[in-house]
């Protein structure tokens, strides 16, 4: 990577791009690789949300729908187009999933997760290996999650994804390190916002119990820190990874979960 500062924390001059950069982890992830000085591409599917945060801090919007390897490979395009470059890929556009048993699941909707989470974060990181290869340097952040480690009720789908993306993390490590290209992934746990919100309202109609009582028998009380996790919390711990903090880290998995262990 350049070294454009004597401060490891700071990404001046770099360029990053952001999948899934419209809301929740993505938006915040996006605000704080700003805010470090790096150019940043916000990805997603909705032209709104991500045209909103690109234009907040300074960036450019990609409409992208990991689905199509097209349109990965011209969000990365787009970050060449406009810098020359592609310094960070943080891979974190992904869908919740099926909330159901594994007998009973949708077969349909199973298979819709994986596309996103598991092909689409793939495409993304195919495109990003051709960009960073011939510069001898990068940073890629996979978002994983704490169900990427241990199996979860309801969410084989997810799991499933999750799971994949630390053995693709690791493969990635090795393959890349020779070209000096560095790659982790964070593990969060339950992140506070619309996404949470919503797995919590299926859950409680399929399970017949309230939110709030699933909340804290599955989510803060098991937490050591007795709390949801922030955006923000992941969003500097991408940070952390996506910077020469983390120069000598990779094939790593990072929990960032509030203690759910």
């Amino acid at each position: 990577m350049s070294h454009d500062t004597p401060d490891p924390a700071r990404l001046d001059g770099r360029t990053a791009l952001v999948t899934g950069g419209g809301t929740g982890i993505g938006a915040a992830v996006a605000r704080a690789l700003a805010q470090a000085g790096a150019t940043v591409i916000v990805a997603g599917r909705r032209a709104v949300p991500i045209e909103t945060v690109a234009r907040e801090i300074g960036g450019r919007a990609a409409v992208c729908d990991v689905r199509d390897p097209a349109e990965a490979a011209a969000a990365v395009d787009l970050a060449l187009t406009e810098t020359g470059r592609l310094d960070v890929l943080v891979n974190n556009a992904g869908v919740p999933g099926p909330v159901a048993p594994v007998a009973d699941v949708d077969m349909a909707d199973w298979r819709a997760c994986l596309e996103i989470n598991l092909f689409g974060a793939m495409h993304c990181l195919q495109a990003a290996a051709r960009a960073m290869r011939p510069q001898g340097s990068g940073a890629i952040v996979n978002m994983s999650s704490l169900m990427g480690v241990q199996g979860y009720p309801m969410r084989s789908a997810y799991c499933a994804s999750k799971f994949a993306l630390i053995g693709i993390t690791e493969t990635m490590a090795r393959e890349l390190g020779p070209h000096g290209i560095r790659v982790n992934a964070l593990l969060p746990g339950a992140v506070s916002g619309d996404n949470m919100d919503a797995i919590l309202a299926r859950r409680a109609e399929a399970e017949g119990r309230t939110a709030a009582e699933i909340e804290r028998e599955n989510y803060t009380d098991p937490a050591a820190l007795k709390r949801w996790v922030a955006p923000e919390e992941v969003a500097r711990a991408a940070l952390f990874l996506a910077s020469d903090m983390s120069s000598a880290t990779t094939g790593e998995t990072i929990k960032v979960d509030c203690g759910r262990f």
